[in-house]
Parts: structure tokens; sequence; C-alpha cells
């Protein structure tokens, strides 16, 4: 049997139309990979078995344990349901846009129309189920009723459960929070760029200092605005550019060169650990929290370890945390060693059969010299409990702190070598351009950025959008 046709038979039975199936089904093939649920993951393994459609949503939007493919006897308005998922883009959001209209709060009707939509995905049962339980259990946490109040969360997370976080959709949900975000960076140079890059303007040396000093100003940094604008001097050289206007277009491209990633291997033995860094007071525990509610969503396994004994707050903040998510959770007495949390913790990891181990250390100021080696004596003892580990070393920043940020990573890359950054605080700075200076000076990547309070308000780090956002241009 055909790949498109056994697509459309297993797995979107309920969504795909005769006359669109095979858009259906390309667009799908390449969206939905290896996210939680585990009718997407057996399709990509070859082991999906659809199972027989049973009886309809029960009260309180669950499913009986058998049920797939939807509802067997559907409803008039399941019907029409289907009849308007048949009709939209398949996208996510669009799909959303269907399911929840008139509904306005968390109530029988929300919970049916979600079982409804993920049953019609041919996503089992028990995991519709257990999704909407877990969902449930947050919106109690949070004490969350009104739609308009969780709507935001409720899309990150099924984005994240079926991977369709990439999907265009979600990355212009990113792009207006990066550009949310980067306002008041924005204010400080898109006046000064758009006087300096006005039509008719020629290139001379007065409009290399102008722009050296705008960059400046959006806290690049000296060293980084000087070197940038030499490399937008090559370049402009190189391409015979002489129009101010023309060299907009080639900033963007090597602002762009400059967050360019690097290739590295990705496969590690499980559990993945990761080891968490950075001063009090960056966001680092909030953080974490949120690095592990994405990889609850994503189907893993997780493990918080409380390795920052000497703050009894930011143990149980993180214990906190770790119940909302629904993942393990590890530590000892206040003031305990915490090398000895990190060993010991890997076992209980490994025992219970964890993908993902996140562990928190102490912040306290960078400048002490003891909490250097006291971070080194942690990654030491998880590489001899665990070769490899820690398979990813991440620092949290703070983007208000602005250029101190930059002696943050030469320090703490000096005492442990940093992975990955996470810029936390980016809504809301004039200081933006930091995450330029840290690109170009130390050519480490920049995982995350935090956007907002919100668990959804951690993202994946898009330089295109970052760079587009930070212009005030259009991505692409």
């Amino acid at each position: 049997m055909a790949m498109s046709r056994l697509f459309t038979l297993v797995f979107f039975p309920q969504i795909c139309s005769t006359r669109t199936g095979n858009t259906y089904i390309l667009y799908l093939t390449s969206r939905l990979r290896m996210g939680f649920f585990t009718s997407i993951r057996n399709l990509f393994r070859g082991d999906a078995q659809p199972e027989s459609a049973a009886q309809e949503t029960n009260a309180g939007g669950t499913l009986p344990s058998s049920q797939t493919n939807g509802p067997a006897n559907p409803n008039p308005e399941q019907k029409a349901l289907t009849v308007a998922l048949r009709q939209v883009e398949p996208r996510l959001s669009a799909w959303l846009t269907v399911v929840l209209e008139g509904v306005e709060k968390a109530d029988d009707r929300l919970w049916a129309r979600i079982a409804f939509l993920l049953s019609s995905l041919e996503v089992p049962a028990v995991e519709v189920n257990a999704f909407i339980a877990k969902f449930r259990l947050w919106l109690d946490d949070m004490e969350y009723e009104r739609l308009e109040d969780f709507k935001s969360e409720l899309q990150y997370r099924l984005a994240l459960a079926l991977d369709l976080e990439d999907e265009e959709d979600e990355r212009s949900r990113l792009m207006l929070k990066l550009s949310e975000g980067l306002a008041k960076t924005r204010e400080q140079i898109s006046q000064g760029l758009n006087t300096l890059f006005a039509s008719g303007r020629t290139i001379d040396e007065s409009f290399w200092e102008k722009l050296e000093e705008i960059l400046i100003m959006a806290d690049v940094g000296f060293a980084t605005a000087h070197a940038l604008t030499e490399r937008l001097r090559r370049r402009a050289r190189t391409e015979g550019i002489r129009e101010a206007a023309e060299l907009r277009a080639a900033m963007r491209l090597e602002l762009l060169d400059v967050f360019k990633p690097m290739r590295r291997i990705s496969v590690v033995n499980p559990p993945e650990v990761v080891l968490m860094i950075g001063v009090n007071g960056v966001g680092k525990t909030t953080t974490i929290a949120k690095l592990c509610h994405r990889a609850v969503l994503q189907g893993k396994k997780v493990l918080l370890v409380a390795g920052d004994t000497f703050r009894a707050a930011a143990t149980e903040q993180l214990e906190i945390w770790a119940k909302r998510a629904g993942a393990g959770f590890y530590a000892k007495g206040h003031g305990a060693d915490p090398a000895a949390v990190a060993f010991e913790a890997i076992d209980q990891a490994v025992t219970e059969g964890c993908d993902m181990v996140f562990v928190d250390t102490a912040g306290r100021l960078h400048t002490k010299v003891n909490l250097m080696e006291e971070l080194q004596k942690v990654a030491r003892v998880l590489g001899k409990r665990h070769p490899g580990a820690p398979h990813r070393t991440i620092l949290v920043l703070d983007a208000t702190t602005g250029q101190n940020a930059l002696s943050q990573v030469k320090l703490f890359n000096e005492a442990c070598g940093i992975d990955e950054l996470v810029l936390t605080k980016l809504d809301g700075t004039a200081k933006g351009g930091i995450a330029v200076a840290i690109a170009m000076q130390y050519g480490i990547p920049i995982s995350f950025v935090g956007l907002g309070e919100k668990m959804d308000d951690l993202r994946p780090f898009d330089p295109e959008g970052y760079v587009s956002a930070l212009l005030g241009l259009e991505k692409g």
C-alpha cells in the first residue's frame, strides 16, 4: 500500500478529506515526527496498530480505553466538527479555532472537544485521557477558569505533544513574542538606523562612526560593535555597496552569520544529564522548571535534582515545580554536599529509567572562587558516576544585566565549560543586543530565550526571528 494511502487510513481518517488528502499527508508527514503521543512514535517505528473505534466521549472529556479514530457514533456536533476540521488548513492553530469555537471556560464541553480532536488524530485513548487529566490538574493548581487565561498554554502543550512546534503558526507566535520582548531594545536603535539607512545617503567615515555608536547604545558593547562594523565594511567593499539603504539587508545577513549554529553530537547514553549553572536571581530555578515542563510534554521521564543545598527556598521551589510538571525529584538536607546529591540522584535516575536529569546548582556571586571549585567538583562526580555526564552544561543569563552577562560567561566558561546559554527576561529589556555580543565573543549557542513568566514563554532561540525583531524587519 502506498505510504500516503496508509497514512490516510491509519493516522488521519477523521480529518483528511479525499479531495485534499495528499496535501494533508505531505504536510503532516513533514511536521509530525517524534512527539509525546505514541501513535506518532509508533507510526515511524513501523509498529502502529489502529485500534477499533468504540463509544462516544464520556462526560468530562475522557474516552473509553479502547477508543481511537474518533467516536464510532458521532453526535451532530461531532459531525459538524469533522466537516469544519476538513475545511481548514492542516495547522494546529486552525484546528483549535474550530474546536474551541463557542467555548469560554474549562468545562466538560472543552474536554470533550479536545478529546475529539486528539482521537481524530489517532491518539490512543489512554494518552488522550492522560493529557487531559494533567492539563486539568495544572488548571486547578493555577486556578484558571476562563479560556483566554490558558489558551496559550493549551496550544503550547499540544504543539509539544504532537511535535508541531516548528509549524508556521508556532513560529509566528514566537516572532510576535520576540518582537514584543525586544521593543525597548528596538526603540534604542530603530530611529537611529532608520535615519542612518535613509535613501540617498552615501557611505562615508561618519556613517560607520554613527553605526558603531548606535550598536553600542543597544548594549552590543564596544568591542562587538567595532567588530560588526568592520565586517560590514568588508561586505560593502566586496559587494560594491555605496548607498546606505542597501546596507540594511547586508547588516541582517551579518547578524544571522553571527548566530550560525555549530554541528555537534547530540546522542547520549541515557539518562541525559544537564547541569544548570548561573548566579542567583537570573531565573535559573524557573528555567529548569520550564525545561522540565517541555521535556515531560514531549514524553520524557525527567528527574529534577536540588543541587543548590545552600538555599532551602530553592529546594522547596524546585520540588513544587517537579510535582506540577509530573517529574521526579531528588534532594537531601540543607547544607548537604552538592556533589554527593548529584551522585546519588544519578543512581535514582538509572534505577527508575529516567530519560533526562536536570541538576540545579548553587548560584552565589560568581566572583567567589569557591563556587567555581564546587561546580567543577559536581561535574567531575557526575562524570565518574555516569560516563559522559554532564552531557550539557547550560548557563542561565539575565538579559537585563547587559554587559555584566559577558563577564559571567567568561568566568563560568573558564570554570566549567559551557555548551549552551539560556537568556531570560528578554521581554521588556533595553539591553537585548547582549545576545549579539555573547555570540560574537564566545560563539556559544543560545538554545532558549525567556519572554515572560508563563511556562510557554521559554522558547527555542530563533536567530532569524531575533535579528528581524531587533532590526524591526519582516522575518525572511
